[in-house]
């Protein structure tokens, strides 16, 4: 459907259902074109879609390419990502043909967190796989050696990856008395580490009994922790991933099949909606929707992000969170 503006001075679309209100101040300014749906937008309507655009506010769903620039025309001046993830923007043919992108990082770090936290204790307590035994009136007798976990207290945690989220994840782990180390391409500042020690990858593979995936996903990390990676987990460790593709999904599913992993918990899927079959198939995979960011305060605050930058790009003006 569209909305119409007062005083528009360019077209934008929206191709997803937004959170109530969001996008008022956008449609005061200018003629806003919205997908008016949960679901995505069939690629052959986002391409004709876009025709005439001057910004389009997109979801990770939306692939930004060089057929979408070309359907675009030359007057696409934003691409807004209502994510902090691009990997579904190519950002080299947008800067050829002059267009900003933007993203929406930091507002959605505390509620990524908390479920990184969650799906840790899930996955360590094994507490999906006692939620189903409950639910599927399975015989069960509690004994002593009855679905064991695995204790946080004392454990040591890997990151990989810490930027804002990974460190949001330090901070609460701490409360847990976990012994914090991470991974990335070069040490955090003192400042920033607060206290997590930095080890190259293999060796905190090595040491960590409990690891959580949060680098972005890019070439370089593209199925980064593979078979021969997760091998050098200890025995017994347990993966959180909230990130797609930087872990093999297929090799995950294959070292909890083997009992090397205790269990994995995933909450960003590498096909989504898709989730992998092995995954499926092992019970002490505790497996979510993309959950990350799913509170009503953060899915507000993406969007009226993703309108402050649009609003500012084409107002002349440098976006708040430019990519």
């Amino acid at each position: 459907m569209g909305l119409t503006g007062v005083g528009s001075r360019g077209r934008v679309l929206v191709t997803r259902r937004l959170a109530p209100d969001t996008l008022d101040r956008l449609t005061a300014r200018h003629t806003v074109e919205l997908h008016d749906s949960d679901a995505v937008m069939p690629r052959d309507r986002l391409l004709e879609a876009v025709r005439g655009t001057a910004a389009v506010l997109t979801t990770l769903d939306d692939r930004v390419d060089g057929e979408f620039l070309e359907a675009a025309g030359p007057g696409l001046r934003v691409v807004a990502n209502h994510a902090v993830g691009l990997h579904n923007i190519d950002r080299e043919a947008c800067a050829a043909r002059g267009v900003q992108v933007t993203n929406t990082p930091g507002v959605l770090t505390d509620s990524t967190a908390d479920l990184t936290m969650a799906l840790l204790l899930g996955a360590a307590r094994r507490i999906g796989e006692g939620e189903r035994t409950v639910r599927s009136a399975t015989p069960w007798n509690w004994a002593p050696n009855f679905m064991l976990g695995l204790e946080l207290s004392g454990a040591g945690l890997g990151i990989l990856g810490m930027g804002e989220i990974g460190r949001a994840v330090a901070r609460r782990a701490r409360g847990f008395g976990l012994r914090i180390a991470y991974h990335n391409r070069s040490p955090l500042p003192d400042e920033q580490a607060s206290g997590a020690t930095w080890r190259p990858l293999e060796r905190l593979l090595a040491e960590s009994a409990l690891l959580v995936v949060s680098c972005p996903l890019t070439e370089q990390t593209r199925n980064l922790l593979d078979a021969r990676h997760l091998a050098l987990l200890p025995t017994g460790a347990v993966v959180v991933s909230i990130t797609a593709g930087v872990v093999d999904e297929d090799a995950l599913a294959a070292a909890l099949g083997t009992g090397a992993l205790l269990a994995a918990a995933v909450d960003h899927h590498t096909h989504e909606p898709a989730v992998n079959e092995a995954l499926l198939a092992q019970e002490r995979a505790l497996l979510t929707p993309h959950l990350g960011s799913a509170t009503t305060h953060t899915r507000q605050a993406m969007g009226a992000l993703a309108v402050d930058n649009i609003l500012a790009v084409l107002d002349g003006r440098r976006p708040p969170t430019p990519a």
